[in-house]
């Protein structure tokens, strides 16, 4: 029968009940960035050179990583051997959270560094008590899952309705951290076009267009890394680019390619030609009449 009244005074008969695992005036004392920066009883600091793995795809899901430092990414290998890149990770991202769902599984993808990292490895014990016994930290780690969870549908929106080009944009600005409070870094990690290819769903070739059309307007910059300003977010906030459609061909090059086509069109038009002037003097006839 559900409870309808006050909530009782007494604790034990509030425990006794189920109505709060705590005192209601109990101020919690503990400090998520000491918890998430320190090694401790279930927990320990790692560190990996680039291109080293958090874990693999087909692991068994047991440990929480805290990215403290670097870059990571995602992958998923298909079952005939492709790999793509689903998602890039910064310092403050947890990774491997499908490790705290309530059946157990294999991990469903690969994690690794891009850049040197270093992250809190926490086990799966560990971390299911600090969210269980201190509200604060299980409220930063659902803001989190709510942030991860936004991001998911922002990246599928951007799949299904916005062009190649564009995706590129917002995965750059993503990458230097435009948006978020405090300094940022302009200049993004070493990353592979081809990597930046599978976040976009294109091919290398395009990214290497785009990249050498966005050094040429201005939107980034070569100083030994990649370097984004600010004016690109005008093509991802305002679809600012020139002709208003950076895919649309050149007609210089339009004219090129159909140059050698329109002598044969012609001679094939030719015989037409007079009965399409007869019709139309036909019409122009009638239309007096």
């Amino acid at each position: 029968m559900a409870f309808s009244g006050p909530l009782p005074l007494h604790r034990a008969t509030c425990l006794e009940r189920g109505y709060i695992l705590k005192d209601k005036d109990t101020k919690s004392t503990f400090d998520c960035a000491a918890f998430l920066a320190n090694v401790g009883l279930g927990r320990k600091i790692v560190a990996l050179q680039p291109k080293e793995t958090f874990f693999s795809q087909g692991d068994e899901a047991n440990t929480v990583f805290y990215l403290q430092t670097g870059r990571a990414k995602l992958t998923v290998v298909s079952q005939n051997g492709k790999e793509a890149t689903i998602t890039l990770l910064s310092a403050g991202d947890f990774v491997g959270e499908e490790s705290l769902a309530s059946i157990p599984g294999p991990r469903l993808a690969t994690a690794s560094a891009v850049n040197s990292c270093v992250a809190l490895k926490i086990t799966k014990d560990e971390m299911a008590r600090v969210m269980h016994d201190e509200p604060v930290f299980a409220d930063l780690f659902l803001k989190f899952m709510l942030s991860r969870s936004m991001r998911t549908q922002a990246d599928l929106v951007d799949q299904l309705f916005n062009s190649s080009e564009k995706r590129l944009a917002r995965i750059l600005l993503i990458m230097a951290e435009f948006g978020k409070l405090g300094e940022r870094e302009t200049s993004i990690p070493p990353i592979s076009q081809e990597t930046l290819a599978e976040l976009i769903g294109t091919t290398r070739s395009r990214v290497s267009f785009f990249m050498n059309r966005f050094r040429t307007l201005g939107y980034i910059s070569y100083n030994g890394r990649i370097q984004v300003n600010r004016s690109l977010l005008n093509v991802v906030l305002l679809d600012q680019l020139p002709e208003h459609n950076a895919q649309k061909p050149l007609l210089p090059v339009i004219g090129t390619i159909l140059e050698p086509v329109i002598p044969i069109v012609k001679t094939i038009l030719k015989p037409v030609i007079p009965i399409v002037e007869a019709v139309k003097r036909r019409l122009s006839t009638v239309a007096e009449d």
